[in-house]
């Protein structure tokens, strides 16, 4: 009699019932009872929403695997470019800077940020997908919905290309590593100050008199870092025209080399190097410190003030803008003249 049934209910019969694409338990329901009514019901009530929770299982455990994924992607690329960089960086600072976790640090916070926002992504491409399906599984039309999702996506992105813009450069900014939170940076020429944050939209700097700057990402065209990888403390020493200048510069690098065995900031032996610029007042000597970032500016203070006082004790001037004032009085003869 189950056979007889089987055999009773066409291929027809499935299609009208059930649709053009007949779900597990509508087709097997009127197989085994030949009655519509109760496929439908059967299909509805128990097929649908097991098909509908099985699109949620899958997209979930799909999310969980890509979210996985993209944190293992990321790290990976990151710790690949970050070995090359302090390869490039092996020769110069062996010991002192690659003991640093400057890199590390500055990855992991460019990891985190990126991390956030592919997973929101991904997350989103999986519902969204799942969500269709779910629509479809009810019966309803996807045509139209596409339709309409596709102008209001066209409207939304004419309607805010600034915004696509800045979250674009954020990206760039992250993924190149352009600058991090605690660099010392100038923006174009106009703002700069010490990274305060770093989001997909703006940077906040925060300025030395305490100002805090808010910079949409994309209307930065130009970064200057002062603080990537290491630092350079730059100081031009000016001294007389009359200063023996072999002894100015020994007086010059012995300061620099105490202050470089004392401060354990300074990764490179300092170096002279010498007549910088003859200036209208004085010679200038320049002499440059490699330090770890950022800390240039505090070692430039101590080496400013160290150098003042051996200049003191060695008898090297300083010199400070003089000029020659010419007074000229009139001859005496033109002068009675004019009183008469």
């Amino acid at each position: 009699m189950l056979q007889t049934t089987f055999g009773a209910v066409s291929a027809e019969q499935v299609r009208l019932t059930c649709g053009q694409d007949p779900g597990w338990f509508c087709r097997n329901v009127l197989d085994w009872t030949g009655n519509r009514t109760l496929a439908d019901v059967a299909d509805f009530i128990i097929g649908k929403p097991l098909t509908i929770l099985a699109i949620l299982v899958i997209a979930w455990f799909v999310n969980r695997i890509a979210r996985r994924g993209v944190r293992g992607m990321l790290k990976t690329l990151s710790s690949g470019a970050v070995q090359e960089r302090v390869g490039a960086m092996r020769a110069a600072a062996p010991a002192a800077l690659l003991q640093t976790q400057e890199h590390s640090l500055r990855s992991e916070q460019r990891i985190d940020a990126l991390t956030s926002v592919l997973r929101s992504l991904v997350t989103f491409v999986i519902y969204t997908v799942a969500t269709f399906m779910i629509l479809g599984e009810i019966g309803i039309n996807l045509g139209p919905l596409i339709a309409g999702a596709g102008i209001i996506g066209v409207a939304l992105g004419f309607g805010s290309q600034s915004l696509v813009k800045d979250f674009l450069s954020g990206v760039f900014i992250l993924v190149e590593d352009q600058f991090g939170v605690g660099d010392i940076v100038d923006l174009d020429g106009q703002t700069s100050g010490v990274v305060d944050a770093v989001s997909l939209r703006t940077t906040r700097l925060r300025a030395v008199d305490g100002t805090l700057w808010h910079v949409p990402n994309g209307e930065i065209r130009r970064v200057g870092n002062k603080s990537q990888h290491w630092s350079r403390a730059l100081i031009d020493i000016e001294v007389a025209y009359d200063t023996d200048l072999d002894h100015a510069e020994a007086v010059i690098a012995k300061v620099a080399d105490e202050v470089a065995q004392a401060d354990g900031e300074v990764i490179e032996k300092p170096e002279v190097w010498g007549v910088e610029q003859l200036g209208a007042n004085g010679i200038v000597i320049r002499l440059v410190v490699k330090t770890r970032p950022s800390e240039q500016f505090r070692v430039s203070r101590e080496l400013r003030r160290r150098i003042k006082a051996a200049f003191d004790e060695e008898g090297i001037e300083i010199p400070f803008p003089q000029q020659t004032v010419w007074h000229r009085s009139p001859p005496v003869a033109q002068a009675n003249g004019d009183q008469s």
